[in-house]
């Protein structure tokens, strides 16, 4: 498969906003490949960089430092930059934001008829974007009289209209409720199949990026911190931010190294692993989960987690917990980097 959209030691800074101030580094060295057709995550919370980061993929944004290149076309290259922004549509979190029309089929239109499409062209693409999302009823409805998520399905018929090669979706459910934020992300994941152009999916959302991506981006300000399928960020975490981010792994520390264990795969049950001696802190039960916190010998707390609520330990009881040799990964210390 090949590369639909790469950076190389990507770095933006905002103008510094009053005299004297400095310029606020938004991106620093970002280096990353997407691949042609795939379904890639940007994750990360607020003010991580990741929306400053999509906003160079499309141009918005050109690079203070690298490059971003756009199916092999550098978005420094002003002789490309339509090129580029026609070839990259964008949705964003509010639907609202981005009517510009009091009908369905006028507001999907609004793009190709502005680029001289022929109309029976346009017809054709308004009738095929709408009907990709499911929205092909509603041709003739008032798009602010729909619900939420009818309005997200037709900002995305908008967007997909122009024929983009990439398609950046910034934050496009946050604004829905639990269900229908669940039941569009396997919309999304249909569309995205079915059109086979490539997704760049914008969330702070762990779950979301889990369910959804082929590949995940991490983002922490402004560093990609790793890159890699949904199993090799969650399962091997590289920073031991992107392990307590992604799942919140215990983060130990032992023997001068930082290890990252999920707390799934503590074990608490007597097997021959459970060597180390814990104090049972508290229990709770959440989401089907029974979760146990303990601190180790050394001061250290870590949890545990388990479906079902069959476990007779309490509170204040010493036990022996473990883990397997192969479930404890040991990851870069961003906070002793940081200090």
């Amino acid at each position: 498969m090949s590369t639909m959209l790469r950076t190389e030691n990507l770095t933006y800074s905002y103008p510094a906003g009053e005299e004297n101030e400095q310029p606020t580094l938004a991106l620093d060295g970002v280096t990353l490949a997407i691949e042609r057709g795939s379904f890639t995550v940007i994750l990360g919370h607020n003010g991580s960089g990741k929306s400053t980061l999509a906003k160079t993929f499309n141009a918005v944004l050109l690079p203070s430092g690298g490059r971003v290149y756009v199916d092999g076309m550098d978005t420094t290259d002003e002789k490309l930059l339509l090129e580029i922004r026609r070839r990259v549509g964008m949705v964003f979190q509010n639907p609202d934001n981005q009517i510009v029309a009091n009908v369905v089929e006028e507001d999907v239109a609004f793009a190709p008829e502005n680029l001289g499409v022929p109309s029976e062209e346009i017809r054709k693409r308004v009738d095929d974007a709408l009907e990709a999302v499911g929205m092909s009823q509603y041709v003739k409805h008032a798009p602010h009289l729909l619900s939420g998520g009818q309005k997200q399905r037709i900002a995305i018929a908008r967007a997909v209209i122009n024929e983009p090669k990439v398609l950046l979706l910034d934050e496009p459910l946050g604004a829905l409720d639990l269900k229908l934020r669940r039941q569009m992300q396997l919309e999304l994941k249909r569309l995205q199949k079915q059109l086979g152009i490539t997704f760049i999916y914008i969330t702070h959302d762990q779950e979301e990026a889990i369910n959804m991506s082929d590949r995940i981006g991490v983002m922490h300000e402004g560093v990609l911190e790793q890159m890699g399928t949904p199993n090799e960020v969650y399962y091997r975490p590289r920073t031991s931010y992107v392990a307590d981010f992604v799942g919140n792994a215990n983060i130990l520390h032992k023997n001068g190294e930082t290890l990252a264990i999920r707390s799934e795969n503590i074990r608490m049950d007597g097997e021959s692993v459970c060597t180390q001696e814990a104090v049972v802190v508290e229990k709770s039960f959440a989401g089907g989960q029974l979760r146990i916190l303990f601190r180790l010998s050394d001061g250290q707390l870590l949890t545990a987690s388990r479906y079902g609520i069959d476990n007779d330990m309490q509170a204040g009881e010493t036990v022996k917990i473990g883990w397997d040799a192969k479930d404890a990964v040991k990851v870069i210390d961003n906070d002793k980097d940081e200090n």
